[in-house]
């Protein structure tokens, strides 16, 4: 049944006839006698006695008047639910990473997000590894993925950021000796915490690591535990420079020569963003100090 036709019975029952409820609705009389009569139509009953100066409801129109009225109430809660949405006045951007970028640049971009939207929330999910983000946003747990933008990411729309500068950061005994801006040759002696399980953030740290890895005494998936053993002295890791100096500030940090980076972005699912994703989008440029470009929220 179409919405219309059902704001059109409504209207006839309130004005008690055709004339003035035409005249309400800005539309011909013929137009809603019409309307009127293709609902009859459609729904198999008579819902007006026409016997009188005024329209009144038969026993069917009388219980189609009950469910009309809350159908026009459901929709127009729903606009209104729409509504604040599309003004960002509430909603929920669901986001989904993996250890690689669950303190930078996720923290910060969060933060910028809540500061300027204070009324949208976020939902972070925990992925393994760039497949596991795309898999997310393919089975639509997430709306938007926070990715080495270097990784495969098939056909999904992909929003390039910046890059992360990556550094070792050690316990001074493991170190000692060395520069402060090393080759990264001379760090395959140095026994490393990294997350192994992460093929992708494996390649990138390939050149410092020995043999088979062999300098790999602690494959660990966990960022807190990660800092916690190199606080502890039992290994060295490899960290986005941010993460090191708010982190692990005690710890001695090296830089790498050639410089080690890895460039980030964000990946989205098919269609068009929500309003709460633009709003996210728009923290993540700024995080990354882009310009804001102009965006239209979706015709709803």
């Amino acid at each position: 049944m179409d919405l219309h036709l059902v704001t059109y019975f409504v209207a006839v029952v309130d004005h008690g006839g055709i004339t003035k409820a035409a005249q309400s609705l800005y539309i011909s009389q013929p137009s809603l006698s019409q309307a009127i009569r293709t609902l009859e139509k459609r729904l198999g009953v008579t819902l007006f006695d026409r016997t009188g100066r005024r329209l009144e409801l038969t026993e069917a129109g009388r219980k189609l008047d009950d469910a009309a009225r809350r159908i026009l109430a459901d929709v127009e809660r729903a606009k209104r639910k729409v509504d604040a949405v599309r003004e960002l006045r509430s909603g929920r951007v669901d986001v989904v990473t993996y250890a690689a970028f669950s303190i930078d640049p996720l923290v910060n971009v969060v933060r910028l997000f809540r500061e300027r939207f204070p009324r949208l929330a976020v939902r972070v999910l925990a992925a393994d590894g760039p497949a596991g983000v795309l898999s997310a946003l393919r089975s639509g747990d997430a709306e938007i993925g926070v990715i080495d933008s270097s990784a495969e990411h098939a056909t999904f729309s992909a929003i390039p950021m910046t890059e992360q500068e990556l550094v070792v950061a050690s316990p001074d005994a493991l170190v000692a000796g060395l520069p402060d801006t090393v080759p990264r040759s001379a760090i395959r002696s140095v026994p490393l915490v990294i997350d192994h399980s992460d093929q992708h953030t494996a390649a990138l740290l390939a050149d410092l690591l020995d043999d088979a890895a062999g300098n790999v005494v602690v494959d660990c998936p966990l960022p807190a535990a990660v800092w916690n053993l190199v606080e502890r002295g039992t290994a060295a890791t490899v960290v986005p420079r941010t993460v090191g100096d708010t982190q692990l500030a005690g710890t001695r940090q090296l830089l790498l020569d050639p410089p080690l980076t890895r460039p980030w972005g964000l990946v989205l699912r098919s269609g068009l963003p929500s309003p709460a994703a633009l709003a996210f989008i728009s923290a993540a440029r700024a995080h990354s100090g882009l310009s804001q470009e102009p965006t239209e929220l979706p015709d709803w």
